[in-house]
C-alpha cells in the first residue's frame, strides 16, 4: 500500500464520519421537533376541553364566577403562544388554575355525579397525563441530542455546523415543585 492509497482511506473515513454524525445530529434535531409537536398536540386538546369543562361547571357555581374567569384568562394566555420556556410557566398556570375548578368542584355533589362533567373531568386528565410523557420524551431526546453535540468526538464539528445546545422543559414555578401537604378532614 503506498502512501497515497492510505491518505486516501484516511479522509474517505473521515468523510464518512461526518457524514454519519451529522446526519445522526440531524435526526435528534427532528426528534426533539416532533417531541415538541407532541406536547403541542396534548395540549390542543386539553385547550379545547377546558371550555366544554366550564360549560358544564357554571349551571353549578354562578358565585364561584372568579375560578371559572381564573381558567378562561389562563387558557387564553397559553393561546398566546412563546417560547418553550414561555409556554411551560403558561401552562403551568392554567394547570393550576383546572386544580383550582376541581377543588371547588368537590363541594358541589351534584356536579360531581354529572356523568358529562365526570367524562370531561377523566378526559382532560388523561390528556394531563398525556402532556406529561411528552414533555418527559421531549427531555430525553434534548438529553440525547445535548449529550451528543457535547461529546468528543462529535463536539468538534457540531458547533462548526450549527448544533446548539437544548433547553430542557422545566417546571418553572417554585411553588409546583414543593411536595403536595394532603390533610383529610375528619
Amino acid at each position: 500500500m503506498n502512501n497515497a492509497t492510505i491518505l486516501f482511506v484516511v479522509i474517505a473515513v473521515a468523510i464518512l464520519w461526518v457524514v454519519f454524525s451529522y446526519n445522526k445530529l440531524i435526526r435528534l434535531r427532528y426528534r426533539a421537533r416532533e417531541a415538541m409537536s407532541d406536547i403541542d398536540v396534548q395540549l390542543k386538546r386539553r385547550y379545547n376541553l377546558i371550555p366544554n369543562l366550564v360549560e358544564a361547571v357554571k349551571g353549578y357555581m354562578q358565585h364561584e364566577k372568579s375560578v371559572l374567569e381564573n381558567v378562561t384568562n389562563a387558557r387564553a394566555a397559553v393561546s398566546q403562544g412563546g417560547d418553550p420556556l414561555e409556554r411551560a410557566e403558561k401552562e403551568n398556570a392554567l394547570t393550576s388554575t383546572l386544580k383550582t375548578l376541581f377543588a371547588v368542584a368537590e363541594n358541589y355533589p351534584d356536579l360531581k355525579a354529572n356523568a358529562n362533567f365526570l367524562d370531561l373531568q377523566r378526559e382532560l386528565a388523561d390528556t394531563e397525563n398525556k402532556i406529561q410523557a411528552s414533555r418527559r420524551f421531549y427531555n430525553t431526546t434534548i438529553r440525547d441530542f445535548n449529550t451528543k453535540i457535547n461529546s468528543f468526538p462529535v463536539n468538534l464539528m457540531a458547533g462548526v455546523l450549527g448544533f446548539k445546545e437544548q433547553k430542557f422543559f422545566e417546571v418553572e414555578n417554585e411553588e409546583e415543585k414543593k411536595v403536595v401537604k394532603v390533610e383529610f378532614k375528619k
